[in-house]
C-alpha cells in the first residue's frame, strides 16, 4: 500500500456504513426517536402540570389572603362594636349612678328640711312652754322695776337651761 486508495476496500467500508444506516434506521431509529419523543412529551406534561398547581397554589393562596383580610376586617368590626357597646354600657352605668346619686341628694335635702321643721316645732313648742312659764309667774305676782329685772334674769336662765 502505497499510498493508493484501495478501492474495493473503500467500497465495502461504504456499503457496510449504509447498510449499517439503513438498519439502525430501520430496526432502532424509530423506536429510539419514539422513546425521545414520548421521553419529551411526559417532560412537557410534568412541566404543564407543574404550572397547573402553581397556578392552583397562586388562586388558593390569593383565596385565603382574601379570607384573612375578610377575617380581619370582621374581627375589627367586632372589636368595634365591642367598644361602642362597652362605652354604652359604660354610659348607662354612668347615667344610672347620676340619677342614683341625684335622687339620694334628693332625699337628704328631703331629710334635712323635714328635720328642720321638727326642730322649728320642737322649739316652737319649748318657746310656747317658757312663755307660757313667763306669763305665768308674772301673773302671780305684781312685780316692781326690780322684781321684773329679776323675773327676766330668771326667764333667760331657764331658756338657756332647756337647750
Amino acid at each position: 500500500m502505497n499510498g493508493l486508495i484501495d478501492v474495493k476496500l473503500l467500497l465495502t467500508q461504504v456499503l457496510g456504513f449504509l447498510l449499517l444506516v439503513w438498519i439502525l434506521r430501520r430496526f432502532a431509529w424509530g423506536p429510539i426517536v419514539a422513546q425521545l419523543e414520548a421521553r419529551r412529551q411526559k417532560i412537557a406534561g410534568e412541566f404543564a402540570d407543574a404550572e397547573r398547581r402553581k397556578a392552583e397554589a397562586d388562586q388558593l393562596k390569593l383565596k385565603y389572603e382574601s379570607e384573612l383580610r375578610t377575617i380581619e376586617a370582621q374581627a375589627r368590626a367586632r372589636l368595634n362594636e365591642a367598644i361602642a357597646e362597652g362605652q354604652k354600657v359604660a354610659g348607662e352605668i354612668k347615667t344610672q349612678a347620676n340619677q342614683d346619686a341625684a335622687a339620694r341628694l334628693q332625699q337628704a335635702e328631703d331629710d334635712v328640711m323635714r328635720r328642720r321643721e321638727q326642730a322649728k316645732e320642737i322649739l316652737k313648742e319649748q318657746m310656747i312652754a317658757l312663755s307660757l312659764k313667763a306669763a305665768e309667774k308674772v301673773i302671780r305676782m305684781k312685780l316692781d322695776d326690780a322684781g321684773h329685772r329679776k323675773l327676766v334674769a330668771e326667764f333667760l336662765d331657764e331658756a338657756g337651761a332647756q337647750r
